[in-house]
């Protein structure tokens, strides 16, 4: 089982975020579900704060 992403300490790599949002998207033209949004917008909020350097790395 892979680690809560949004615990306290644990800091994913762009190149994560990236690969879990591009998995949202099964194809580009079919739309995402309220629940699949919901985590998009919330993982490009996260990569967000990893590209501006707004985390730190867990010790």
């Amino acid at each position: 089982m892979s680690p809560d992403p949004a615990a306290p300490g644990l800091v994913r790599s762009a190149a994560e975020l990236n690969a879990a949002i591009r998995a949202l998207w099964s194809h580009p033209q079919v739309p995402l579900t309220r629940e699949q949004r919901a985590e998009y917008e919330r993982l490009c909020a996260e990569l967000a704060r990893v590209e501006r350097g707004g985390v730190t790395a867990a010790a």
